[in-house]
């Protein structure tokens, strides 16, 4: 029996256009001012400083650092120091009202369906844990961070990698085959599957092709494994 949701979020619970199209155009038109605002602070500093050791390179002005950081947002990189800036930086435009996270139409009222059946729901996403918060807190529905028992990230491991799920699975505290993940993209099922997970795969458009998962179309399609 399933007792635990897991969920990816771009492709899954919304648009992976939000992201592309409003989010990451946001943070790298916000990036160097920001870095050039905030260079001293101790928490853009460590991001930095991991980002000098992950790249390999000196970052000894914001300049340099800005110059780095949106080569990998070009690139569609899934760094950490990066998701973290990022995160930084969205939680201004979404508490100043910019804009609020995509949802698709089923996804609220499934999300609190399953919480309310009893069920732990986390999420699991590249972004880091605080934009996953940020995401959700200020949503087309509202605020659905009170639905969530946890958040895991790139800190976890790469989305793609099964012991990620493996890491995940110890930190919820429940027997693989009592975990169900949801994502839009099949090598991340792959990877959840190995590591024992249920898998289901989100086909929102129902142009992705043939799965080696269970495929719907949205949420109100899921039927928990038993």
């Amino acid at each position: 029996m399933i007792k635990a949701i897991l969920t990816d979020i771009e492709g899954t619970t919304s648009s992976i256009s939000f992201v592309k199209d409003v989010l990451f155009p946001y943070a790298a038109n916000a990036l160097p001012d920001f870095l050039q605002a905030h260079w001293n602070d101790e928490t853009v500093q460590a991001q930095v400083k991991a980002a000098a050791q992950e790249s390999g390179t000196s970052l000894g002005s914001a300049q340099q650092a800005s110059d780095l950081f949106l080569k990998w947002i070009a690139e569609d990189r899934k760094a950490t120091p990066l998701k973290a800036l990022q995160g930084m930086i969205w939680a201004k435009g979404y508490r100043q009202g910019e804009y609020t996270a995509h949802l698709y139409p089923d996804t609220a009222n499934c999300l609190r369906q399953w919480h309310d059946q009893g069920l732990a729901l986390y999420v699991y996403s590249s972004g880091s844990i605080a934009a996953q918060k940020l995401f959700f807190g200020f949503s087309d529905a509202g605020d659905l961070t009170g639905l969530f028992s946890g958040y895991f990230d790139t800190t976890s491991g790469h989305k793609q990698d099964s012991h990620s799920y493996l890491n995940i699975q110890q930190a919820i505290g429940l027997p693989a085959q009592q975990l169900l993940f949801l994502s839009d993209v099949e090598a991340e099922l792959d990877a959840a599957a190995t590591a024992g997970l249920h898998t289901i795969r989100l086909d929102r458009e129902g142009s992705q092709g043939p799965s080696k998962h269970t495929v719907v179309t949205d949420f109100n399609e899921i039927t928990l494994p038993g």
